[in-house]
């Protein structure tokens, strides 16, 4: 019988004082799937069961993920309420979606509401770690008065940690000033420019956590994977047996001990395979090929 690999086969990493898994779990695919058609409520529900049984202790969520019949939030709540002390959940804010799902951007003045309302779906009476969502990565400026908005909450026992998410370099250091940041949540993978492997190289070297998010989609993004692995990702893939998916997993978790998974999904058989990847150990040489993929 094979052994069934869990959340721990890639090691562990301290957001704070609260430990993780390097293996963690995006919510975004709980409300639908990448075509936008509905999920399933009892499906979702119970990949977020086995995902917590397989040793993911960290999950990444936001208010803004729903559909019309399907609330993220709502449905951890659901599925994993009362929460086992180990669990961590991060939540974002500064993006907002009304009724109609229309995007609006919150004020500094506005982020209270935001956490509240993270609070309430949760079922929380403070959130462990909440990222700033920079709107704009090339052309935000300051970030001072929304960061200082939540270092306030902080200060006031709403969140216990604060991140940002979409950031620079500078976006860091002026947060840094202000508050503790615990981590960086940025779009990264095999592919992305210089800049950003120098970016999450410098969050290890400040012992900030780096969280990746479409680490496996790339350039699809919310759309999932569209774009072609190229010949390096497959041919790797297939000598090690895995699937690219796998392979861009374990390519990500190689770029340091501070580089986290939140790689989400609705289907219990790719939840298993993502969970897997982090049993995955790439060679210095692998690395770099796939880095100058």
């Amino acid at each position: 019988m094979t052994e069934t690999i869990t959340a721990a086969a890639a090691g562990t990493w301290a957001l704070g004082d609260l430990t993780v898994n390097r293996i963690g779990f995006g919510a975004m695919r709980l409300t639908h799937l990448a075509d936008g058609s509905p999920s399933d409520r009892d499906r979702v529900t119970a990949v977020l069961r086995r995902a917590v049984e397989l040793g993911v202790n960290h999950i990444d969520t936001a208010a803004f993920y729903f559909s019309p019949l399907r609330s993220a939030n709502e449905l951890i709540n659901r599925a994993l309420a009362p929460y086992a002390d180990e669990l961590v959940i991060t939540t974002k804010v500064g993006p907002g979606r009304d009724a109609g799902g229309n995007w609006w951007w919150a004020a500094p003045e506005q982020l209270r509401g935001q956490v509240e309302e993270n609070l309430r779906q949760l079922g929380r009476d403070h959130l462990d770690i909440v990222n700033l969502r920079i709107q704009r990565r090339e052309t935000t400026g300051s970030i001072a008065e929304h960061f200082g908005a939540l270092a306030e909450l902080r200060e006031a026992g709403l969140i216990r940690h604060l991140g940002i998410s979409n950031a620079r370099a500078d976006h860091l250091a002026e947060a840094r000033a202000i508050a503790p940041v615990v981590c960086v949540q940025n779009p990264y993978g095999i592919g992305s420019p210089t800049e950003d492997h120098a970016f999450a190289d410098a969050c290890g070297e400040q012992g900030v956590a780096f969280v990746p998010f479409f680490a496996i989609a790339g350039a699809g993004k919310e759309a999932g994977v569209v774009a072609d692995d190229g010949e390096r990702v497959r041919a790797l893939a297939e000598a090690h047996g895995v699937s690219a998916a796998q392979l861009r997993l374990a390519w990500t978790l190689s770029r340091g001990p501070h580089v986290l998974s939140i790689t989400g999904t609705g289907n219990p058989d790719h939840l298993v395979e993502n969970i897997a990847a982090g049993a995955l150990r790439l060679t210095p040489e692998e690395v770099a090929l796939l880095s100058a993929a």
